[in-house]
């Protein structure tokens, strides 16, 4: 979180405490669940802080470890597995800062590596499909090809995207600032069809509300809301609308608003931006964060070598049919991941 003075802006300090607050909501669903893992593997109705141990804790990571998702019907990632880690971690932190106790230390729960899983992207023929699929003589189709478009050819994340007001967006330079995650400052760059769709769904609008993109269903707006706020679209909306046109379009890539993300990163890349560029379109405050979408485009790059790479008596490595069929399958290796 960012260092909070008498100085600093009241807006941007209640924007972060309420960030923070939905972290802390969050961290309630991790906590339950140790809590009454603690009581069933100690067989103890009332658990104390006594029981958070060294031991007890690498016998629940053991037990995340067997798990399976009800959702997925596969083993917990180990991301998600971190996830509950961290919100122990949280726990005693508090506990050792806040409270003052003697009772173990949070460093002493070591996170494992999450997943490294090369990220989902769409290809040129699934982007077309996606793109395809609003109903443009509704209200509501030209804002969600606005919003794909948007996401596309600026790789913000959803969050970042719902927050977004009207005032915000220069349409004239295609080009506008938002905050994202530590309350990092990057310069993002709209497209010449990611503006005209918004110039077009702001044309239709015919109101002055702030919320660059509104919900045309749902409760009603708000009484005392003048500023159109309670109909500002919500992370959730996008992500139902986007699986939605995933749906109806059948691309076969669990596609959700965070792939168009991807996909732009690994777009760039594979045109010739320099990973320190991408590291700061995206807002990444490591750049191993970044090299992750390297692993998409050194396949390809493989492929280059295999086709256009002479040996030492002058014969190719592959003729362009073999290296057709391997960019398939790399595409298809890809898409097919989770």
């Amino acid at each position: 979180m960012t260092k909070v003075s008498s100085e600093s802006n009241l807006s941007d300090v209640i924007t972060q405490y309420l960030e923070y607050c939905e972290i802390l909501k969050m961290y309630h669903f991790y906590l339950t669940d140790f809590l009454e893992w603690l009581g069933k593997f100690l067989k103890i109705e009332k658990v104390t802080l006594a029981e958070i141990t060294d031991e007890n804790i690498k016998k629940y990571r053991l037990d995340l470890n067997r798990r399976i998702s009800s959702k997925s019907n596969m083993e917990f990632k180990r991301s998600t597995q971190k996830t509950f880690l961290v919100a122990i971690r949280a726990l005693l932190k508090y506990l050792v800062v806040e409270e003052q106790l003697e009772i173990m230390s949070p460093e002493q729960i070591i996170l494992g590596k999450s997943d490294d899983r090369v990220p989902k992207v769409l290809n040129e023929e699934q982007m077309k499909r996606l793109f395809d699929g609003q109903d443009l003589s509704k209200r509501s189709g030209i804002r969600d090809r606005a919003i794909l478009e948007t996401l596309y050819s600026t790789g913000l994340r959803v969050s970042e995207l719902t927050k977004l007001n009207r005032d915000d967006v220069n349409l004239n330079s295609g080009e506008f600032t938002v905050i994202g995650k530590g309350r990092k400052a990057r310069t993002v760059y709209l497209s010449p069809a990611a503006k005209d769709w918004i110039k077009r769904y702001l044309g239709l609008r015919g109101d002055s509300f702030k919320p660059l993109f509104l919900r045309y269903s749902g409760k009603l707006m708000e009484s005392n809301d003048f500023d159109g706020e309670s109909l500002r679209l919500t992370v959730r909306s996008v992500e139902r609308m986007i699986k939605k046109y995933v749906t109806n379009s059948g691309i076969s890539v669990d596609a959700t608003p965070h792939t168009l993300r991807h996909t732009y990163a690994t777009g760039l890349l594979q045109e010739g931006a320099d990973l320190r560029s991408v590291q700061e379109l995206l807002g990444h405050s490591n750049v191993s964060t970044t090299q992750i979408y390297t692993h998409i485009t050194n396949r390809q790059l493989k492929n280059v070598h295999k086709l256009y790479h002479k040996d030492i008596e002058g014969k190719p490595g592959l003729n362009v049919k073999d290296v057709d069929e391997d960019i398939a399958d790399e595409e298809s290796e890809i898409t097919s991941l989770s």
